[in-house]
């Protein structure tokens, strides 16, 4: 890992030259939660200019990038990414919270995060990816390995939305995925197996063949919908 972000900054301080001002490393990749398996390393360049030219010299180092098998890298100058703080609230204040400076100044420790947009973007979230949920279910073949990986495929996604909810709620953030799933399960009354089980699956304390998988993903979606639902009712008498 450590290898491949000294290679990523060096391949983008010779494409951009003096254009890029930053490199942050945000998300799983830096905290303790992140798995070589099911992780990504996610990516922030700050540019001062991100016109099409500027965006073409780093085409090369985005291939490259993507190559290793890891998400484009988002890229935004210091003006654009103040200003999406209203509505990309939640990033921001992950990013905040979880960062690594791989190059330049650290300019997050001075950006504001407006908390009551916070909320607003903690329901509509939890919402939007509910209904992603079942979409994924009704067009997914009705097969064991399809049903498995949509679970895997919303997991880490669930979980940071279980994470704000929280958040937005009062309360401590959580520490990892295990402990946001156990605190909207306590808040909401709702059985938490179906996440357990894929939680403990990603780990690898647990083999594909233990699980039943009808049985996860059943639960999986209706735990989802009644915390989305509790959530929901909560911040709107809070």
């Amino acid at each position: 890992m450590e290898t491949k972000l000294s290679e990523l900054v060096a391949r983008l301080k010779s494409a951009a030259g003096e254009n890029l001002k930053a490199v942050v490393l945000y998300g799983s990749g830096a905290t303790a939660e992140f798995q070589g398996q099911h992780s990504d390393l996610n990516i922030l360049c700050v540019v001062d200019r991100a016109t099409v030219p500027e965006l073409e010299r780093l085409h090369g180092v985005a291939e490259w990038w993507m190559g290793q098998r890891n998400p484009a890298p988002q890229i935004l100058t210091l003006d654009e990414l103040e200003r999406s703080a209203d509505v990309f609230a939640i990033e921001l204040f992950d990013m905040k919270r979880h960062h690594r400076m791989l190059f330049g100044a650290d300019f997050l420790e001075q950006m504001e995060v407006p908390m009551k947009l916070h909320r607003l973007q903690v329901e509509r979230e939890l919402r939007t990816n509910w209904l992603r949920l079942r979409q994924a279910i009704l067009t997914a073949p009705p097969k064991k390995k399809a049903h498995l990986g949509i679970m895997l495929a919303s997991m880490a996604t669930f979980c940071v939305m279980f994470r704000h909810a929280l958040i937005a709620l009062g309360q401590p953030p959580p520490h990892g995925k295990r402990e946001a799933v156990d605190g909207v399960a306590a808040l909401a009354g709702a059985d938490a197996s179906g996440f357990h089980s894929i939680l403990e699956f990603r780990a690898g304390k647990r083999k594909e063949k233990e699980i039943d998988v009808e049985a996860a993903l059943q639960t999986y979606l209706e735990f989802v919908e009644i915390v989305t639902n509790e959530v929901d009712r909560r911040l709107e008498t809070s």
